[in-house]
């Protein structure tokens, strides 16, 4: 079932776009007579529970072989989209037991059966075979997110190569912030702690009073606790709960409310307060890929939304992502992670010695002086978005896109916003024609995510 697209990346001529291939699949699956059901509930710690509804070949078809691919995909798109600790699986029993062959301690996805079971929901997680019509009915949740601009307010972002405060009053930012960091890299806690207090006393400086402070960052957020978080990587396991209630520990020494999120949250919410509307899928490119969903009402689900593990790419030569140990996933292809991995075949050597950031910037600054090799980066990166975009509205009910980050700063955002309009327009008419895709403003791109964070608390 893999397709090759009809606009080839320029550095990257094996890419074989999951929408595509999806695509091909259900095609095949109704040309055969309509397959039959294939239903997951998701079932999160709280009990709510998402459904997805789909269909594949029933057992004995010549093309059966073909389902086990496509449910394992689905599925791993599915748990770092929605996320759950206990899977319903009802269709065919084979595919339900491929999946739990797969999803078990030892298996090929280990990383994630793992991090949905006692890392995110702290539960053991379970895949459940049970037929079509015994999967739970949904029960789905959302919430209002931020939009709180009254009042002396911190908001920061916190990323794998730079972090950034905002002081703002009223709604207006009055002071502006971003440090270069390396906190993967570190294994003290307390290295942490004190760079996040550094930055936040920086902002306070600027007012009166503070009042609340509301932050992002890269990971899964849960009533404030860092679940699980990349920034935080390189601290032994024995410590973790050091990071995990760092932002409480914060908030109680200042006395004041805070709240953290995921920062594709309040990228999708940065999207909707500039947009004034609602249906937002964000999209951030920074030192991997985050995702945040608004939604046509307005709120926030109660999903994970962490598109840098969502697979993109099912091509065998799809490159790995090192901490999940998968292949093709939205981190290797929508971060700086993409323009590394590029650079050699963009005949661009990279600098050694210096920060990731640092290195990101040269590589910026060769496509700012017309670097044939750079541009192609950037392109191939709007060829992956255009198909990339196309598959997530089959999981998503989205009216924009908005497309920032530090990768997409300069010239590098409109290429990739003009690459990826391209292959929609060309390969994906009907969703060329209902979702607006976009790049907020400069400033907006750079440190407009802190601002929205700090209308996250309610005073």
């Amino acid at each position: 079932m893999l397709v090759s697209p009809a606009i080839t990346p320029p550095l990257d001529p094996e890419f074989k776009p999951a929408s595509l291939a999806n695509r091909a699949f259900r095609d095949a699956v109704a040309a055969s007579g309509g397959g039959v059901p294939l239903i997951f509930g998701l079932e999160r710690g709280d009990g709510s529970v998402s459904r997805f509804e789909t269909a594949v070949f029933p057992d004995g078809h010549p093309k059966a072989e073909a389902n086990g691919l496509y449910a394992e995909r689905l599925l791993k798109f599915l748990l770092w989209q929605r996320g759950a600790c206990t899977v319903h699986v009802g269709g065919p029993a084979s595919v339900a037991a491929c999946l739990q062959e797969s999803y078990r301690s030892g298996g090929a996805r280990s990383f994630d059966y793992a991090f949905m079971g006692d890392n995110i929901y702290e539960k053991p997680f379970t895949i459940v075979s049970c037929a079509a019509e015994a999967v739970p009915a949904e029960n789905e949740t959302t919430q209002a997110l931020g939009r709180h601009l009254q009042g002396c307010r911190i908001g920061f972002d916190l990323g794998a190569s730079d972090r950034k405060v905002s002081a703002v009053i009223d709604g207006e930012a009055v002071y502006s912030e971003e440090v270069i960091w390396e906190p993967v890299k570190q294994s003290d806690p307390a290295y942490h702690y004190r760079e996040v207090m550094a930055s936040l006393q920086a902002a306070a400086a600027k007012m009166p009073r503070v009042d609340a402070i509301g932050g992002s960052s890269a990971g899964v957020y849960v009533n404030n606790r860092a679940m699980v978080a990349s920034l935080f990587r390189g601290i032994p396991r024995d410590q973790f709960h050091e990071v995990r209630e760092m932002f409480l520990r914060i908030g109680r020494e200042m006395g004041i409310p805070i709240v953290v999120v995921n920062d594709g949250e309040v990228t999708a919410l940065a999207g909707s307060m500039s947009l004034e509307d609602n249906g937002v899928l964000g999209v951030a490119l920074g030192s991997s890929e985050a995702g945040g969903y608004v939604t046509l009402d307005g709120n926030i689900t109660g999903w994970l939304n962490e598109l840098a593990f969502c697979p993109v790419d099912y091509s065998p030569a799809a490159p790995l992502e090192e901490w999940s140990g998968d292949k093709g996933v939205g981190a290797k292809y929508f971060s700086q992670q993409c323009v590394f991995r590029l650079a050699p075949a963009a005949g661009i050597e990279l600098p050694v010695g210096c920060t990731d950031a640092e290195k990101l910037k040269f590589v910026q600054e060769k496509l700012a002086a017309g670097h044939a090799g750079a541009r192609q980066i950037w392109e191939t990166m709007g060829v992956y978005m255009g198909y990339a975009i196309a598959h997530y509205a089959d999981f998503y009910a989205i009216k924009h896109v908005l497309i920032l980050g530090r990768c997409t700063s300069g010239e590098g955002g409109d290429i990739i916003l003009n690459g990826a309009m391209d292959v929609l327009r060309k390969e994906f008419p009907e969703v060329a024609t209902a979702v607006n895709i976009q790049l907020p403003d400069e400033k907006s791109r750079r440190v407009g995510q802190s601002i929205a964070a700090a209308s996250l608390p309610v005073l």
